[in-house]
């Protein structure tokens, strides 16, 4: 049910055309990659002769050890069940030879792939040893060879089919580095991991070209990508190797070995085949692609075990904030990204509508970074600042910090600014509706939420205006929000924003320097307690009604979110990486309850996202009725529900 897989990359200390001694230490490292729950094992490009035998690979000798020796590492493979390993060897098949990836497992060689396109300029002169598995016309060959009965598959249309329905497929060095390698059929055949097995040589660049080689293969192919490249310690009589190694997933290098030049080491990694097959299920162009572009010959898919993958994860990075990027640099980057698109989507509706901005100036989050896009996106539109109108609107809840700093915001902006005092028509709402007002309840508090909006759509139809939304991505999920109240505006520029983004949003924005003036009114926001303000201050005037105590921290809700909406991920997946992200942080009872209070909330509240007003997708996570989410408001929490209560 967690889907994920452990991928390791072996890089040997290689002795070249010594086979008994590399066939020695490959044995040994299966060995210990089984201790440690490996799926599946990589060696480099000919691991078990060396990459840079040269004209030894006319050698007879050399050859006929490489057989032994692959039949060796079948043998020790007898006593790893549940892990597979690819190893490079050169062999001879129907009268030529070939660089190939050996699949071995539970002590047999399932599959052989030859390598498609042979280098054969520069450095290289792969040409004058090995023929291109293109040229194969064998689809077995007798497997007495290697000490097995049955015959072994061989060819370039093989896929390997591991525990829990898991593909992978083989393609070796060179044939990534070509407009269509193999890896791309062999994915949109269903392939979820593509192994590379690899001898790269190192020069000044081709580290970084590899990487972003590697990196793009994986995004285009939706697929864990594990390439594992020659060490340092093969010939280097004209060329060093580097010893490289990588595993990328869709787009994300997960992992690599630090060294420049490398050898006699293992990368170990957890791969998260959940999002891999998420990702292709949501994707219809992948699906399509594989049915306009492959050949009518499906590939082989060779299986032989039907148990289930032994990664479970704790190789796998965790991020607690999935909105956040962990770097400053990062999140500066993503941060003035995500506020120039809110900004674009903004000026684009004000140059349509010729609209002032109208905007509910809070003190809080939320509206800061609302105003901050109006303040800005009339600079672009070279309109004076003073056609961004923020009104504040005291009541009951409001404390002196919020109303001091709501004040201070828009004095510091530069904008037109107005205070519309809430109590009396609140007031005179309870007494037309037969409400007591010493009943602090829903209605006490919506009467203010709605009191503010209609309060904003009049005076904006009286200036001209367009009222600015201020509700963030976290409390649409949750609903966390007032319906035809805070819920409701003319444009939503914060619709799409998580509520663990935009406290560093408004952080990094303070430090554009058109906001500077701003900046220390901008970090008395952020360690405002985030709060709707509908309940009166406590006996000493400070906010009494913290949002995060009655619905749940935001760090969990928003990580929770992302990975129901983003992957499809069930609770039992979501709960287990929780407790793991969360560690030392919240008890697993703690981060169980509130994934129980957030399904709840999740399903109850769709019918606010239903009706949405306009507002700009800003990331791969959105719950726009138009943009991104589409749900029944009427659908049954009851099997999500279930499964927190079984965890």
């Amino acid at each position: 049910m967690l889907d994920y897989i452990r991928v390791a990359c072996a890089v040997p200390m290689v002795q070249v055309g010594d086979v008994t001694k590399n066939v020695t230490d490959i044995c040994e490292i299966i060995g210990q990659a089984n201790e440690k729950n490996t799926d599946l094992l990589v060696f480099p490009e000919l691991a078990v002769t060396g990459y840079s035998c040269a004209d030894l690979f006319f050698q007879r000798t050399l050859l006929d050890a490489a057989e032994t020796g692959l039949a060796k590492i079948a043998a020790q493979s007898q006593n790893t069940p549940g892990l597979t390993v690819v190893v490079g060897a050169p062999l001879r098949l129907g009268g030529q030879l070939y660089n190939c990836g050996a699949v071995i497992s539970d002590g047999a060689i399932r599959g052989i792939v030859p390598k498609l396109l042979i280098p054969n300029y520069n450095e290289f002169y792969e040409g004058r040893w090995f023929t291109s598995g293109a040229d194969l016309q064998l689809t077995s060959v007798d497997g007495a060879a290697y000490g097995q009965a049955a015959p072994i598959p061989v060819g370039r249309d093989l896929l390997f089919r591991l525990g829990d329905g898991a593909l992978f497929g083989v393609e070796i060095c060179e044939d990534l580095w070509t407009p269509l390698p193999p890896s791309t059929f062999l994915t949109l055949a269903g392939a979820e991991v593509v192994v590379n097995l690899s001898a790269s040589n190192e020069i000044i660049g081709k580290r970084t070209y590899r990487r972003e080689l590697v990196k793009y293969q994986s995004g285009s192919c939706c697929c864990v990508y594990a390439f594992c490249s020659a060490g340092s310690t093969e010939s280097s009589q004209d060329l060093i190797y580097s010893g490289h190694s990588l595993v990328a997933e869709n787009g994300t290098i997960l992992t690599e070995n630090t060294e420049q030049i490398a050898t006699d080491y293992v990368l170990y990694q957890d791969a998260d085949l959940g999002r891999i097959r998420a990702d292709r299920q949501k994707n219809k162009s992948f699906g399509e692609s594989a049915r306009i572009f492959l050949p009518k010959e499906q590939p082989r898919q060779i299986c032989w075990s039907a148990g289930g993958l032994r990664g479970d994860g704790e190789l796998y990075q965790l991020q607690k904030l999935p909105f956040v990027p962990q770097t400053r640099t990062g999140r500066l980057e993503r941060c003035m990204s995500v506020f120039e698109m809110q900004v674009g989507g903004l000026v684009q509706r004000l140059r349509h509508t010729g609209a002032k901005a109208v905007i509910g100036v809070s003190g809080g989050l939320d509206s800061t970074l609302s105003l901050l896009v109006a303040v800005e996106a009339m600079r672009k539109l070279g309109r004076p600042l003073t056609d961004v109108h923020g009104v504040t609107m005291p009541c009951f809840g409001t404390s002196d910090r919020t109303y001091r700093n709501s004040q201070k915001l828009m004095a510091t902006l530069g904008i037109s600014a107005k205070e519309i005092r809430l109590q009396d028509a609140v007031q005179t709402h309870f007494r037309d509706i037969g409400h007591n007002p010493s009943v602090h309840n829903g209605t006490y508090e919506n009467s203010q939420a709605r009191e503010r909006t209609q309060i904003l759509m009049d005076y904006a139809g009286m200036i001209g205006g367009l009222v600015v939304g201020t509700g963030d991505l976290s409390e649409l999920a949750l609903g966390w929000c007032t319906y035809n109240g805070d819920h409701m505006s003319m444009y939503g520029v914060n619709a799409s924003i998580p509520k663990t983004l935009i406290r560093w949003m408004i952080e990094a924005i303070g430090e554009i320097p058109a906001f500077s003036a701003a900046r220390p009114v901008l970090l008395d926001v952020l360690d405002t307690p985030i709060s709707p303000e509908l309940l009166p201050p406590d006996a000493k005037g400070q906010i009494s009604q913290q949002t995060e105590e009655l619905v749940g921290p935001y760090a969990l809700h928003d990580f929770y979110l992302y990975y129901m909406l983003r992957f499809g991920f069930s609770p039992e997946k979501i709960y287990t990486m929780a407790c793991r992200a969360f560690d030392g942080d919240f008890p697993p009872e703690t981060i169980k309850k509130w994934l129980k209070v957030f399904y709840h909330r999740f399903f109850s509240q769709q019918f606010k996202r239903s009706c949405l007003p306009d507002g700009v997708k800003v990331g791969s996570v959105c719950l726009s009725p138009r943009g991104d989410w589409r749900m029944p408001s009427d659908a049954a929490a009851r099997i999500w529900l279930d499964a927190v209560d079984a965890l």
